[in-house]
């Protein structure tokens, strides 16, 4: 396993990291566990989750999971750079009351000590705001969290979703109180949503955040989604499939398979290696919903694409150029 910083802090974590969204809904807990542990053994200590996995009616399921294979002894916690979030509604369906929910004091002090006790744990690593929240300003906000650091319920934040100016905001304004601020931000990134590299990961870099992108493999799209429908494997959903009904996407993606085919590389293990290639990305987190699909994703890296690769991938999915010679002189 390869280990690096978390943005500007010491805290080293691997450069996968594991999501655990499908835990629960997709992955019963006894897969989950084997998954978690599979993961620990090949060395991947940085693992995601968030307070509303699970959804619907079993929101935080997915954390009471990740409790349970914790509660199982093992030095399983001691090992693991643990990271969930904050920012969803967590009351029952159909009783959302307010002040359940976004970054409010209050929820913050609520969703920690919820997510505590379905993980079965006394302290978080990584307390990520899931979502921006343009009600409360960041001043409360980092009261709140100071309160937690201080308490030692929680050792970091962190940031998803945001944007670059918010980022910019949130750290102006820990800094002010001599803070350490937002250390990583998670936000989509991949080969075929390159957005971020104009404002998101810039700033991340100059505030010295880890970049942490969620659904590298663009919902499947990037996974080698054309040869297997032809080869009668599973089908494109959800993000993938409304993509490849736009003609222009499903010639795009058919010269990217063919292109890896004639290097005889594998999609998805190219598109998670190509993120490990790109400047402030800390690690890409991947979603196993099987044994296997953690497998795959463990063998890119040690995948090193050539120049050739890089330069054919980057004329398929051309990113957005800097900020601001993108839209400006």
């Amino acid at each position: 396993m390869k280990y690096t910083q978390l943005g500007r802090t010491g805290l080293k974590v691997s450069r996968l990291v594991l999501g655990t969204m499908n835990f629960g809904p997709q992955t019963d807990e006894a897969a989950s566990h084997a998954i978690m542990d599979s993961a620990l053994d090949a060395g991947l200590n940085f693992f995601d989750t968030a307070n509303v996995y699970g959804w619907g009616e079993n929101k935080g399921r997915t954390e009471e999971i990740i409790g349970n294979w914790f509660a199982q002894g093992g030095d399983r916690r001691d090992k693991v750079v643990l990271a969930t979030k904050v920012y969803g509604n967590m009351a029952p369906d159909g009783d959302a009351w307010p002040n359940h929910d976004k970054l409010s004091a209050v929820n913050i002090r609520r969703g920690v000590e919820a997510s505590l006790r379905r993980l079965r744990t006394d302290y978080i690593d990584v307390y990520q705001f899931h979502h921006i929240d343009r009600s409360t300003p960041f001043e409360e906000i980092w009261q709140a969290i100071d309160v937690l650091i201080q308490q030692g319920k929680i050792l970091y934040a962190g940031s998803s979703n945001f944007p670059g100016y918010k980022i910019a905001q949130a750290n102006e304004a820990a800094a002010r109180r001599g803070a350490v601020g937002l250390v990583s931000e998670q936000c989509l990134y991949n080969l075929a949503e390159r957005r971020a590299e104009m404002e998101v990961i810039p700033a991340a870099q100059e505030y010295g955040l880890g970049v942490i992108p969620w659904s590298p493999l663009h919902g499947g799209l990037l996974g080698g989604v054309i040869k297997k429908q032809a080869e009668g494997g599973r089908r494109a959903s959800g993000r993938s499939a409304d993509a490849l009904a736009d003609t222009s996407v499903r010639e795009q993606v058919q010269a990217y398979e063919d292109l890896l085919d004639k290097h005889g590389l594998e999609p998805g293990e190219a598109a998670l290696a190509w993120l490990l290639t790109r400047p402030g990305v800390t690690g890409p987190i991947v979603g196993p919903r099987t044994a296997g699909q953690l497998e795959s994703a463990l063998r890119a890296l040690e995948l090193e694409l050539g120049e050739e690769v890089l330069t054919a991938l980057d004329e398929i999915f051309p990113g957005p150029g800097p900020s601001p010679e993108a839209f400006a002189w």
